[in-house]
């Protein structure tokens, strides 16, 4: 059965094993892809780019609720009111 691969670094659970660290620098910063039976089992990657991803599923979670929020109505206050 053919599977999509969704990195351009792929390594064995192999070679995995043997250096972790060489496998992870091999994707450069992007996903490694990591095969069992030359299928992908999970995707590697590097602390700060997964420290990234998590910013901007935050960022979009936010934006989300702008984007609620932009159309309730406004409550004006004045600057002596604060």
């Amino acid at each position: 059965m053919a599977h999509a691969i969704h990195a351009d670094i792929a390594a064995s659970i192999s070679e995995l094993k043997v250096n972790p660290m060489k496998v992870v620098a091999s994707g450069d910063g992007m996903p490694v892809a990591i095969l069992n039976r030359n299928e992908p089992a999970f995707y590697c990657i590097p602390a700060a780019t997964y420290e990234a991803l998590l910013e901007l599923i935050d960022e979009h979670e936010l934006l989300k609720i702008v984007e609620e929020r932009m159309h309730e109505p406004a409550v004006a206050v004045s600057l002596d009111d604060l």
